[in-house]
């Protein structure tokens, strides 16, 4: 069995109260008021010691003096003291919640901050926040030079994490930045950004290391994305290094980038006056061009106040025809209409398009069945977009121009698709 109050002993010597004094206190609860060696003989304590330790209760107000000499001393009531207790622990508790975000703020500050003195070469940057403060902070002590190796979408992440603005602080300075990026339609205001303060180049090949190079004193590469650790969109990592080694191969990698890129203002006029309107549609992605088509018109439309838009479907398709016909061209081969012929109808029917058959060589004739571009429900498209890819792989492949005729539709069921390829 426990002895009376040892429960409130163990809080007490909890609350930094030594065991002498809290038996000295429990013995005052237990007795009423006593004199200091009473309390010191109840709770079998030296005398002297009692004393000392009295004056230290008194002190902190879990004992109070009564009376005239000799005092006597008077337990503070054990709920008072618990109360107390719940108050500053309520206390503490109120204070860490209302400094959370402030001591995690100054934990991760810390965590990345970095200078010459740390005997790190090399630090981990985890988390997009963690890697633009350390930029922009590195930034900032930045006196001569900034080089930037960035792919196109990351100059957008760039200006909303701030770091444009740490760039132009630095150019203010004298620090000169260079920036090496792909420019498209989809970044072209954001590049002109960026170009309205530091020097910029497009380059055609892609930025497979994202990289921002200071004062050739440290480099911050990025490991996570579609060409690093982790996938695109995932949490961002990156490296910190003031390694000699290290932050060499990321200026190298920015200068073989430079030399072979574009000046901004000449990327700017091309891609804001192209020599043609062109609808680039990659595999995987076809329907995204048809959707900007489709935005445009729709624009333009509630712009004009237009109610209906007529799209000429067979120049379109002649379009296509075209363009498919030059690729083809580059995979067969011959140099007569007769060789061309023969490499076609192989190309044909290795790469699933049908059979191609040559009917006869002088005028060349050609018998399509089973063709990719004809089904039971639209066979027209076939008939539209045949004779102009046959008319592309001769003028390609042979030279001069060609003339291909259009199949028969009525004997399009029974015999194919019949085309006749006279030079013009």
């Amino acid at each position: 069995m426990s002895r009376t109050g040892s429960g409130l002993l163990e809080l007490l010597t909890e609350h930094d109260v030594p065991e002498k004094g809290a038996r000295l206190y429990l013995a005052a609860c237990r007795a009423g008021p006593q004199t200091a060696s009473e309390l010191a003989r109840l709770s079998a304590v030296n005398r002297v010691e009692a004393y000392r330790i009295i004056k230290q209760l008194v002190a902190e107000g879990l004992l109070s003096a009564t009376g005239a000499r000799p005092h006597r001393f008077a337990a503070l009531p054990p709920a008072e003291l618990v109360d107390r207790w719940i108050h500053r622990a309520s206390e503490r508790l109120r204070q860490l919640e209302q400094g959370r975000p402030r001591i995690l703020a100054d934990w991760e500050e810390q965590r990345t901050d970095l200078d010459e003195r740390d005997p790190r070469k090399f630090a981990v940057l985890d988390g997009r926040e963690a890697i633009r403060s350390v930029l922009r902070k590195r930034i900032g002590t930045a006196k001569e030079q900034i080089l930037v190796s960035a792919n196109g979408p990351i100059l957008l992440s760039m200006i909303e994490g701030g770091i444009d603005r740490a760039f132009r602080e630095a150019v203010a300075r004298g620090v000169k930045v260079r920036v090496v990026t792909e420019v498209y339609p989809s970044n072209l205001p954001q590049a002109k950004h960026f170009a309205a303060f530091s020097e910029l180049r497009h380059t055609g090949g892609p930025i497979s290391s994202r990289a921002i190079v200071i004062d050739r004193v440290g480099a911050v590469v990025s490991v996570s994305g579609e060409d690093g650790l982790s996938p695109s969109g995932g949490d961002e990592v990156a490296l910190w290094s003031t390694s000699p080694t290290f932050v060499r191969r990321a200026r190298d990698y920015h200068r073989r980038l430079w030399t072979g890129g574009v000046r901004a203002e000449s990327r700017f006029v091309e891609l804001e006056n192209p020599p043609a309107a062109v609808l680039p549609v990659v595999g995987g992605r076809e329907a995204i061009p048809f959707q900007r088509l489709k935005e445009i018109t729709k624009l333009g439309m509630r712009a004009s106040g237009v109610r209906e838009f007529e799209l000429a479907l067979p120049e379109m398709i002649e379009t296509i025809a075209r363009q498919l016909g030059r690729e083809i061209a580059e995979e067969v081969e011959g140099e007569t209409v007769e060789e061309v012929a023969r490499s076609l109808s192989r190309y044909y029917e290795t790469h699933t398009m049908g059979h191609l058959g040559v009917v006869k060589e002088h005028p060349l004739t050609m018998r399509v069945t089973g063709c990719f571009a004809c089904t039971t429900d639209s066979p027209e498209i076939g008939r539209v977009i045949c004779p102009q890819l046959f008319r592309a792989v001769l003028e390609t492949r042979v030279g001069g121009r060609w003339e291909v005729s259009k199949p028969d539709p009525t004997k399009h069921a029974a015999r194919g698709c019949v085309f006749t390829a006279t030079a013009a």
